[in-house]
């Protein structure tokens, strides 16, 4: 069967996590094992035939003050870890499931499968569109992402505006996330429940925020809006522009 998934989405890192996981139908993993040889945001995160934890793409303390080091530290390889772990434990419990194994177990093991995968493809794609200042983090959109960021929200502000918004009104750990919706050529922004996606289907995840506690309670406490305001100085807009071309094709 042939792969339905693209390898140039795989490659480039933009390809929903779910897919990334292996649990699209007809989507094998030894087709992720194969792509993540090339170079490219997600293929740091699965290597010689399991998932393993991504490392940074700049020193702990490189986001600072927007992001401290403790929590970069804690953050990266304490709890994304923890996501890497449970997802290939996940993967082998299924694989050695019997064929008549409990409905309960199996249902189960899906819904970790779908919280480690979640987990540690957001977080994959999160490390990757930041940056310090030095190294561009921070600014203004260009190029086609502005352009798409205006068409679809009215501008770049009321954008930033949206996604503050929801971020902050997230219920208790999960994520805000702007994706681009292939049918329509629209960027759009939605939440997410723990690592649980609520995408539009077919969507691809461009710049996921994660608000869960751990990404920002040691430095900003209970005030996640300061933490949300701060974090717009560290988003790498040259990423999330190349990530939306990858996506589009084009």
């Amino acid at each position: 069967m042939s792969d339905p998934i693209s390898r140039r989405a795989v490659l480039t890192g933009t390809v929903p996590a779910l897919a990334m996981a292996g649990v699209l139908a007809g989507t094998p993993l030894a087709a992720l094992a194969d792509a993540a040889a090339a170079e490219g945001p997600l293929s740091e995160g699965f290597k010689d035939g399991e998932y393993v934890l991504p490392p940074l793409p700049y020193a702990y303390d490189a986001l600072e003050p927007s992001i401290d080091a403790d929590t970069m530290h804690l953050h990266h390889d304490k709890h994304h870890k923890a996501y890497v772990d449970g997802l290939n434990k996940t993967i082998k419990a299924l694989a050695d499931a019997a064929v008549d194994a409990n409905p309960a177990l199996l249902s189960g093991l899906e819904e970790d499968l779908s919280f480690n995968a979640g987990g540690h493809l957001l977080h994959t794609i999160f490390w990757s569109i930041m940056a310090p200042a030095s190294a561009g983090g921070g600014g203004e959109p260009g190029g086609a992402l502005a352009d798409a960021i205006t068409k679809d929200f009215g501008s770049v502000e009321a954008f930033r505006t949206r996604f503050s918004k929801v971020a902050a009104g997230v219920k208790g750990s999960g994520w805000a996330i702007l994706s681009y919706e292939p049918v329509g050529d629209r960027l759009l922004v939605t939440q997410a429940k723990q690592h649980d996606m609520q995408l539009v289907a077919g969507a691809t995840p461009l710049l996921p925020l994660d608000v869960w506690e751990h990404a920002y309670y040691l430095k900003y406490h209970n005030i996640r809006a300061d933490y949300v305001k701060a974090w717009w100085n560290v988003v790498n807009w040259a990423a999330v522009e190349k990530a939306l071309v990858a996506a589009r094709g084009h």
